[in-house]
Parts: C-alpha cells; structure tokens; sequence
C-alpha cells in the first residue's frame, strides 16, 4: 500500500512539474514591440504625418495592428484620415522611402578592406529599394562628394558604389551637412545612413550644427560604426560621439563587427525603414504659432507609450479670422506709438520758430536779418 501510494505521488510530483512548466511558458505575455516616432511631417500643416517604427529588441520590425494605433496631439486623441505601411506587400500601401547613404571612404577603411566590405553592404541595401523608392550616395574623406544624387535608378547606385575610392582624413560632419541639404526639398519619409570607421578630423560642422540643420524636416540619421573601438587616438571610433548624433537625430546607432555583420545591419535597416507606418491626422489647433506641440503614440491593446514633439513652423504667429479686430486695434496703436514722437518733436520746432519770429509752418512774418554797424572814420 505504501509503495504503490508512493508512486502515485511520485507521478502527480512529474505531472505537476511537467504542466505547470508548460502553463507557466503559455502564460508568458509575449514582448512588447518597441515602437518609436521616427519623423513628423508638417509641410502640409494643419495636415500631420507621422511615421511610426515597430521593431523587436533585436531590430528587426514587428507586425502591429494600425487599428490599435492612437496619436494624440496636447494630450487630445486625435482622429486618423489615413493609415499605410507596416511593411504591407500590395503597391498602395507602400511607403516610399528617400534614403542618403553617406559613406566613409578615408584611408583607414583600406586597413583590413573594409572599403569592400562596405560597398558589398551598400549595394545590398539598394538591392532592396522598392518601387518609390530613392536613394543617393555621398562619400567622404577630408573632402565630401555627392557621388550620386537622388534616384530610383538602382543600376546608376550600384555603379556609383562600385565607383568608389579611398581617400585621406575625415569630415563626416560636413558630409552630412551636405546630406541634409540634399535631402531638404524633398518630401515624405526621409533617412541618412552614415557609415563610418574612425574620429572626425577634419570638420568644420560640429554634432550640434547637423542636428540645428534638421530643424524642422524631421529627417532621421543612423549610424553605423566599422572601426576599432580599443584604438585610441584618431585611429579609434568615436562610438560616444555616432550614439549621441543617432538618438539627437531620431535615429539608431549600430556597431558592425566585421563585413558580414556590415552588410546585416545595411539590410536590417532597409528593412525597418520599409516596415514603418504613416499616420495621417489634421491638427484641430490650426494656428502656425511656431509653438512646440506634444505628440504621444499608444498601442490601445499594449502599455507601449511613445512621446515626441513637433513645431508646426511659423515665424509670426497666424492670426485667426475672430481675431482680426483685436489685431487691428493693436497695430493702430503700435502706428500711434511709432509716429508720436515724430509728430511731438514737429510741433515743438514749430513753437520755437514762432517764439524766435519764424514759423516752420509757414506762418507769421519772416525773420529779419541782423544789421551791421558802420564804423565812421
């Protein structure tokens, strides 16, 4: 009896550990997506696009329901008038995506042919454009080059790439200045992608002189870094330095160990630009006021909350139609005030030409001239 009661326990005992252990693992939630608000277009203010990244912790982009999607803007929900993306297959709903790739081509990318590698991981991001799609192709070293301006011309990229030829020092800032640049008439989504493998050396732009050339066009730049980290000196890479300029530019920092991992993270990118989703809303508060609004994106069916801000641009305030009349009365004021004084000194000049016999009006006899005296022999 004893021995047959152990066994019961003993098999209750494996029972109980075998399915708890199992129930427990269902019972996991799965992870939450890291969600993040990658641009806010306003060029068409009050209308407000904002485009928004879901990725795994590993990068890579996750699938999200855009019905659980809210935008809310100064805390009100915001009702959405168009949704496309999330890496959706049918031609409709594709995003297109403006790319620059900005690349690196000092002397030190010779050391161990990273020069090769770096092509190699370039073309395989454009291997990947869809239709919409464009990219272009600036290459720095002491001097930057706009080796191919924006296209969808994949072919014309790739022999841009290929084209491509070590140089001296470094100026990645002032090539991504000149990115900025070459990005600012264009509309929709837009990245930089910089690659790099050593210390900035000879720039005269600085991290906060690119991030004040973004302003207002949302544009996001990431950075890859191919150097060696335990270099020091002008040999190392500045990983501190492509962190900080990634996060202040809305972007992501990434370190390539070798080519392989290069050409990954190249294709890891186009990848999550391509998944991202855009939400279109028109702002209630119509006013280019040039006042920083808040931006806060929540998934209804997840904690996931995201905050961002944006300027709906305006040097002078706008002025609504029910407020013409105080507006009005204001600046006959601000006339008022500009011309008294003027007016003031006029009418006092004319009170002391009329105390000294002269008018400055044109009024009261003209003054006499003084008489001189004759002196007589």
């Amino acid at each position: 009896m004893r021995t047959k009661t152990r066994i019961i326990l003993t098999v209750s005992l494996i029972l109980t550990l075998l399915f708890g252990s199992t129930l427990t693992v269902f019972a996991q939630e799965p992870e939450s997506p890291q969600v993040r608000i990658t641009q806010v277009d306003n060029s068409k203010f009050p209308n407000v696009t904002v485009y928004v990244s879901a990725t795994n912790a590993a990068g890579e982009p996750v699938g999200i329901d855009s019905s659980t999607i809210q935008i809310y803007e100064d805390g009100q929900l915001m009702q959405l008038v168009d949704v496309k993306g999330g890496g959706n297959v049918t031609t409709d709903e594709i995003v297109p995506v403006t790319t620059m790739l900005v690349m690196d081509i000092s002397g030190s990318m010779d050391k161990n042919d990273k020069i090769t590698g770096a092509k190699e991981a370039a073309k395989s991001y454009v291997s990947q454009m869809r239709p919409g799609d464009q990219a272009g192709l600036i290459a720095y070293d002491t001097n930057v080059y706009t080796v191919q301006p924006i296209t969808s011309d994949t072919a014309a990229l790739t022999a841009a790439i290929d084209g491509l030829q070590t140089g001296s020092d470094t100026a990645m800032y002032n090539a991504l200045m000149e990115a900025v640049t070459a990005l600012e008439g264009i509309s929709g989504r837009k990245a930089i992608i910089v690659l790099t493998d050593g210390m900035d050396n000879q720039s005269s732009n600085t991290i906060e002189t690119v991030i004040a050339g973004i302003g207002t066009s949302g544009l996001t730049i990431s950075a890859i870094g191919f150097g060696d980290v335990a270099a020091s000196g002008q040999a190392g890479l500045d990983e501190a330095g492509l962190k900080s300029l990634a996060e202040d530019a809305g972007g992501l920092y990434a370190y390539a160990s070798s080519a392989d991992v290069l050409k990954s993270l190249f294709q890891q990118q186009s990848r999550a630009l391509q998944s991202e989703y855009q939400l279109t809303y028109v702002s209630p508060f119509t006013l280019r006021d040039g006042i920083n609004r808040n931006l806060t994106v929540a998934l209804t069916d997840s904690p996931v909350v995201v905050e961002e801000t944006y300027n709906p641009g305006g040097v002078l305030p706008e002025v609504s139609t029910t407020s013409w009349p105080l507006f009005l009365s204001i600046l006959a004021v601000l006339l008022i005030l500009l011309f008294l004084p003027g007016l003031i000194g006029g009418i006092s000049g004319a009170m002391r030409g009329r105390k000294a016999g002269t008018s400055g009006f044109g009024l009261g006899k003209p003054a006499q001239p003084a008489r001189g005296r004759i002196k007589l022999k």
